[in-house]
């Protein structure tokens, strides 16, 4: 991954999802262990109480899960499509300013390919924290992907 002046990763995610651009989303770890993005604080993007909107975490967080399943299962996107199934998320406190999501497999990768080269249709969570700058989690959310064969 090729890394900008401000520390951020040139992701090719950014490239591929057009509302990640829009958003501003900022790619500051992206391995299949981890991903780690931050919705940077822009006055357009806010709520009610001037924090982030609801949509724009959601956003940040389901951005976060598609990078680290890229990053886990991305050597195989000529066979497999990584779809999401479903969400949940979670708002426990109120954020403010810049929020950072942080991703992690809930399965191990090599397991989750050898459920798909088995002949079926595997599914996989990834859970994700949102924090603000001093580490507080505000939100978390879990999302299930799954890997469908693609047809030839």
């Amino acid at each position: 991954m090729a890394t900008t002046d401000d520390h951020t990763i040139d992701h090719p995610l950014r490239q591929a999802v057009p509302f990640v651009r829009t958003l501003g989303l900022e790619f500051l770890e992206a391995s299949a262990e981890r991903a780690v993005l931050r919705l940077p604080d822009v006055p357009e993007q806010r709520n009610h109480i001037g924090g982030p909107h609801a949509g724009a975490m959601w956003t940040l967080a389901e951005a976060a899960s598609g990078t680290i399943t890229l990053e886990a299962f991305g050597h195989r996107l000529g066979d497999l499509l990584p779809l999401p199934v479903h969400s949940e998320i979670q708002f426990l406190k109120p954020a403010m300013g810049r929020i950072t999501a942080t991703a992690v497999l809930g399965r191990p990768a090599d397991e989750v390919i050898a459920e798909s080269d088995g002949g079926t249709r595997p599914e996989f969570p990834v859970k994700i924290d949102l924090t603000t700058e001093d580490g507080t989690v505000t939100g978390r959310m879990s999302i299930t992907w799954t890997l469908k064969r693609v047809r030839a």
